[in-house]
């Protein structure tokens, strides 16, 4: 399946783990519409590792867990579908799932043709206890094209958590998107070593097979399968900001029955949900001047070099559909950053000083308007673990 967009949608892991039945899917899929989160484009719902016995029937099927799903697979996704939603599934490239469950190494047909049966539209496919025997491509491309002749539109989900050279080979095998980092819990340091790992690959992101830097922890305040600390409501800004600037997949993943505002207004910023869908994906590109070198002076800059990258402080442009630009500014450390971190020239987006055009920033959070002066656009200090996201306009000087 040929992915445009990044797929937005919800997953059960990050909350529910393996305490998920039939009732919490049906309410979910309701929550999603009533939410205004179907509408603001978050269309999938996905069931994650855990849903079926530990043994597969005579006919070698997997079977969804009786107590937990009474009335199958396919009447869950007839009532997901009912409600204008996509219902995904979950299974593994190896012998078990990383729970410990049967998975599809060497039943990829059958389990493919299996998922089509029950109208699934969505396939996360792990990468636990695969034999070392085979070329990891060749597992996915296995699934991948079970799926592709399966009869059924399904997308492909690699979750090789970036393991194996993943971004050498992954667009090879027909996956929509993959999944580039470990597994996430809900707390900043978790937050920022994805983050900071991502902004050395993002060369292989794009259409066709996104960079998944896994499920959202927006709105789990520490609860759930992976509470662990929580995030204050700007760390969630700043991870969402990201995600969605990077063209991650947006999977969310608090229980989307009991939001509260803070968290709605995060998930449901279509103006920053806009820049995940643009219709380019383009990839994104650092923009900042100067690298800022920590050392025992705490004051020395580097000019940027290929190998360099801004971790701590970077500046993330990326070019839309209809000419504007997407800039986001990020401060990963737990000090202030100031100007000398924080000033952008409007040639490093491409906009030459003597062109006649300047631009216009527009907070993405705030709806604050900023204007370039003198070719830069200067922002005073960002707190830590903040971020602004701006939509950029070109316009007469």
């Amino acid at each position: 399946m040929h992915v445009n967009l990044p797929p937005l949608g919800w997953n059960t892991w990050n909350t529910f783990g393996a305490n998920i039945n039939e009732q919490l899917i049906l309410e979910s899929a309701d929550a999603m519409v009533e939410s205004g989160l179907r509408d603001a484009g978050y269309n999938y719902l996905v069931i994650d590792d855990i849903w079926h016995l530990k043994e597969r029937d005579a006919e070698g099927r997997m079977v969804p867990d009786p107590e937990k799903f009474p009335h199958g697979m396919k009447y869950v996704a007839d009532y997901v579908h009912s409600r204008g939603l996509k219902f995904g599934m979950y299974s593994c490239a190896g012998y078990l799932t990383c729970a410990g469950y049967p998975a599809s190494y060497d039943y990829e047909w059958l389990d493919a043709r299996t998922f089509a049966e029950w109208g699934v539209d969505f396939l996360k496919y792990d990468f636990c206890f695969h034999p070392m025997t085979v070329r990891p491509d060749t597992l996915y491309k296995r699934m991948a094209l079970a799926l592709a002749n399966c009869g059924r539109d399904i997308l492909l989900s690699a979750c090789s958590w970036g393991s194996e050279n993943t971004k050498q080979w992954i667009k090879e095998t027909g996956a929509g998107m993959w999944r580039s980092t470990g597994d996430i819990n809900d707390s900043w340091e978790s937050i920022k070593l994805l983050a900071q790992s991502q902004l050395k690959v993002q060369e292989y992101n794009g259409k066709g097979c996104f960079n998944d830097m896994d499920m959202l922890v927006v709105g789990m305040n520490g609860r759930g399968n992976v509470g662990f600390k929580g995030c204050t409501t700007e760390e969630y800004r700043t991870h969402f900001s990201l995600w969605a600037l990077l063209n991650s997949p947006l999977m969310i993943g608090c229980d989307i029955r009991d939001m509260d505002e803070d968290t709605r207004s995060i998930l449901l910023n279509r103006n920053v949900i806009a820049i995940n869908q643009d219709a380019l994906g383009s990839q994104p590109f650092f923009a900042n001047n100067f690298i800022w070198q920590a050392n025992e002076n705490r004051n020395s800059f580097s000019e940027p070099h290929f190998k360099d990258y801004p971790l701590d402080t970077p500046i993330i442009a990326k070019y839309l559909d209809n000419g504007d630009i997407a800039l986001g500014y990020f401060n990963f450390t737990d000090a202030e950053a100031n100007r000398w971190q924080l000033t952008l020239t409007a040639d490093n987006l491409g906009l030459p000083l003597n062109c006649g055009k300047t631009f216009e920033a527009v907070d993405l959070w705030t709806g604050e308007t900023l204007r370039a002066s003198n070719g830069t656009l200067e922002i005073d200090k960002l707190a830590p673990h903040a971020c602004r996201l701006f939509r950029v306009k070109i316009v007469d000087k």
